[in-house]
C-alpha cells in the first residue's frame, strides 16, 4: 500500500507512535526493509537520496513502486535530502509520493522560498513535502553530509518557516549526526528544544541521523512528538558486517543467492529492533481499518 506522507504520518500522530524512514539504494536493501515491515505489520518509510537515485536508476524506482504498492503494510517512497528542484521534479516523475527539500544550509528567507516553491508544485500533485530547519551534524563517513557544528532549530524560525511554507512535515536539529558515532562517543539529544518546536508547530516533526542514538532518548522524542525518524547506518552496517564475515570464510562463493539472505536476516534484526523503539510493530493494521485509500499521484 503506497501512502504519501500525510496519509502516513497523520495516524502515527493521532496514535502517538513514529515511523522508521531506511535509506536504501538496491534490491538486498530494499528487500530488507520491506521484508522487516511485512513480518511485523509495520507501517514504513522507504527513503532515497539523489545518489541513491543516480546509483539505483529510475527503472529500480518502477520496481519498488510496485512492490511495495502490492503490500498490505503501508509504505512511503521519499526523495530523502533532494538538494535542487530538478531532483525533486525526477522523484516525482518516477513515482515519489513524498519529497524533502534540503535547505538548511541556505539563509533563512532563501530556504522558505525555496521550500515554498516545492510545496507549491508538489502540492498539486498530492505530493508531500519535508522542509528542514538547523543544521544535523555529521560522522564524515555518510553521503547525506552535514556539518561540522551543529546549529539547533529555533521554535520560532520553526513556526514562521512552517506558515510561510506550507511543509506537511518538519526535520529538525537537536544534536543527532548523520552516520555512525566513533567508538566512545554518545550523542545527547536536546529534550528542551524539541519541546519548544513541538509547541510551536503542529505538523509531524522528523529526526535525521537516527542511527547511534541510545535507545532512551530515541523513545522519549518519540514521546515528545517525532513523528518519524531516519535510519540508514545501522541496519546497513549490520548488513556489510555480515557480508564480510562470510566473504572471509573459505570457499564462501560468490552467488548472491549465498551470500546475502544472512545479510538480510542481519539486517532486519536492526530494523525490528528500531521498530519497537518507534512503537511502530503491529501498527499497520490502523491503516487497513481505517480505510486509507492508496496514493495515486492525485489523480484520482
Amino acid at each position: 500500500m503506497l501512502l504519501n506522507m500525510n496519509q502516513m504520518l497523520a495516524v502515527a500522530q493521532a496514535k502517538h507512535f513514529a515511523v522508521g524512514a531506511y535509506n536504501v539504494s538496491e534490491s538486498n536493501l530494499f528487500r530488507t526493509v520491506v521484508e522487516a515491515a511485512e513480518e511485523n505489520d509495520s507501517p514504513a518509510i522507504i527513503a532515497v537520496h539523489p545518489t541513491e537515485l543516480e546509483y539505483c536508476k529510475d527503472e529500480f524506482v518502477q520496481y519498488m513502486v510496485d512492490r511495495i504498492g502490492n503490500s498490505p503494510v503501508p509504505f512511503v517512497l521519499h526523495m530523502d535530502h533532494g538538494d535542487s528542484i530538478e531532483s525533486i521534479m525526477r522523484a516525482v516523475h518516477d513515482g515519489f509520493s513524498s519529497v524533502m527539500l534540503d535547505g538548511s544550509l541556505l539563509p533563512f528567507e532563501e530556504n522558505i522560498e525555496k521550500t515554498a516553491e516545492v510545496v507549491r508544485y508538489c502540492h498539486m500533485i498530492d505530493v508531500s513535502v519535508e522542509g528542514e530547519l538547523g543544521t544535523i551534524g555529521t560522522t564524515g563517513v555518510t553521503i547525506e553530509g552535514g556539518m561540522t557544528e551543529v546549529k539547533y532549530t529555533d521554535p520560532d524560525d520553526a513556526r514562521v518557516f512552517v506558515e510561510k511554507t506550507g511543509v506537511d512535515t518538519l526535520a529538525v536539529a537537536i544534536g543527532t549526526c548523520h552516520g555512525l558515532y566513533p567508538k566512545g562517543v554518545t550523542p545527547k539529544l536536546r529534550m528542551d528544544v524539541l519541546q519548544g518546536i513541538k509547541d510551536a508547530v503542529d505538523i509531524p516533526l522528523v529526526l535525521h541521523g537516527g542511527s547511534g542514538n541510545p535507545d532512551a532518548e530515541v523513545v522519549e522524542a518519540v514521546g515528545i512528538g517525532i513523528q518519524k525518524v531516519n535510519i540508514s547506518s545501522d541496519y546497513k552496517s549490520a548488513f556489510f558486517t555480515k557480508a564480510r564475515e562470510i566473504l572471509a570464510q573459505p570457499n564462501s562463493g560468490w552467488d548472491p543467492n549465498n551470500l546475502f539472505p544472512e545479510c538480510i536476516e542481519a539486517g532486519k534484526q536492526v530494523i525490528m529492533h528500531k521498530m519497537k523503539l518507534f512503537g511502530s510493530i503491529g501498527k499497520a493494521a490502523l491503516y487497513r481499518e481505517s480505510g486509507v485509500r492508496q496514493w495515486r499521484a492525485g489523480l484520482e
